[in-house]
């Protein structure tokens, strides 16, 4: 009875030691992964910086790269979520309690952003006195006061 329960113990021991060390490896294998996205998403902001110290900066370009960083930071959350924070390991149920409020809270965001865009083109074009522009304005350039109302 004594050499079973040994035997059992023993088998435990390895099973959990087997499981510590994948579990390290994948770990690092996820830093290092992390790592990887987080210096190309500096190299894109670089780029995106650059883009914008030029003599004719292209919106297209930057919204492009904007986007590209947005994606490899959801591939990082995620990562994070799927390995630090042990959701990778749970079951589909426990998975979409957190998955889906996390969604609508992404919706939700979304959607105020759209709604603030709308109200700024909105803005721009019935308001005479107010232009606002998503693009940086070049070196030198100087703000231009709107004119007094009733002096057009």
């Amino acid at each position: 009875m004594e050499h079973q329960q040994n035997v059992l113990l023993s088998e435990m021991t390895f099973q959990h030691h087997t499981e510590d060390a994948e579990f390290k490896r994948r770990v690092r294998k996820t830093t290092i992964l992390l790592s990887v996205i987080t210096v190309i998403e500096l190299g894109i902001g670089l780029t995106i910086y650059t883009i914008h110290k030029g003599a004719h900066p292209n919106a297209y370009l930057v919204l492009a790269f904007k986007g590209m960083v947005c994606i490899l930071t959801l591939a990082k959350a995620y990562y994070i979520v799927s390995v630090f924070m042990h959701l990778g390991d749970e079951i589909r149920n426990m998975i979409m309690t957190i998955v889906v409020p996390l969604m609508l809270f992404i919706w939700f965001i979304a959607a105020f952003i759209i709604d603030g865009n709308s109200y700024k083109n909105l803005r721009n074009e019935f308001d005479p006195h107010f232009k606002e522009s998503t693009m940086p304005k070049k070196h030198g350039e100087e703000h231009t006061p709107a004119p007094e109302p009733g002096k057009q």
